[in-house]
């Protein structure tokens, strides 16, 4: 079986789900273009703990994780199934590439899966792990979560990091949804792009030195970027992204998205 693609998208907003936009429309179309996988293992930006987590309920909730938007975004549910026995098998990969993981039975999908997956697959019926990150823990140990992932993209899994290819929140505040884009976001994107694209791992890696006006778009603890950096680590060091979309909005969130083939 050929290898599944991963991909990193940019979520936006919760209001991403229902507001018709470019990032909404690439969204609609991108699981006809992946094709249908086995399973989904999302990392989202919305879930950080200390140490590795695997949801491993049977049906999770569709957790509404946010405040101030239309009533319709909180009736929004996204009943895809688990699959606890893949997140076992996931956990035990983990154990043997060194890193120690659990499963939380009871974990539901926060809006960093439910926003883009009832998008790119509105029927709801690929099982979907969620996986957590680790926001002092940096690039490195996402890229060698990636790693222990690598194999179960042979078995037809969809790898997927759910974040920001730029994300200064507090930057945000005062501006509208289609002001143009500020130079220091258009900085790191071009620079993140190009390394992307380039394939050059070791600088991404090295993004908070290398990369152009890293902490002004990714202020500590860089939740929304390190999603990234686990499909990197499943493709492996080398393997060249193709960009798959463009967006900025608020003039400082890139909604950048990227697949590995």
């Amino acid at each position: 079986m050929k290898s599944f693609p991963s991909i990193f998208i940019s979520h936006g907003m919760p209001i991403m789900a229902i507001l018709p936009s470019p990032t909404h429309n690439f969204l609609k179309k991108l699981g006809k273009k992946l094709g249908t996988p086995k399973a989904i293992v999302c990392v989202s930006a919305h879930w950080e703990t200390v140490a590795p987590m695997f949801s491993g309920a049977d049906f999770p909730q569709t957790i509404h994780d946010f405040y101030g938007f239309p009533r319709q975004l909180y009736e929004i549910s996204y009943p895809a199934p688990g699959n606890p026995l893949l997140a076992k098998e996931i956990t035990e990969a983990f154990s043997q590439n060194g890193i120690s993981s659990k499963i939380d039975f009871d974990k539901g999908f926060d809006h960093g899966v439910w926003v883009p997956l009832s998008l790119m697959y509105p029927e709801a019926e690929i099982p979907v792990i969620q996986l957590s990150i680790q926001g002092d823990l940096g690039p490195d140990h996402h890229f060698l979560m990636g790693n222990a992932l690598a194999r179960f993209r042979d078995e037809g899994v969809l790898i997927m990091g759910s974040g920001g290819a730029t994300h200064n929140l507090e930057d945000m505040h005062g501006r509208k949804m289609n002001d143009e884009p500020v130079q220091y976001a258009i900085n790191f994107d071009s620079w993140l792009e190009n390394n992307l694209l380039n394939g050059d791992a070791p600088s991404l890696l090295n993004y908070k030195k290398q990369g152009l006006d890293a902490e002004k778009n990714h202020p500590y603890p860089s939740e929304h970027f390190l999603p990234l950096f686990v499909p990197l680590g499943a493709v492996g060091e080398g393997k060249k992204a193709e960009l798959l979309h463009k967006e900025f909005i608020y003039g400082v969130l890139s909604l950048a998205a990227y697949i590995w083939h």
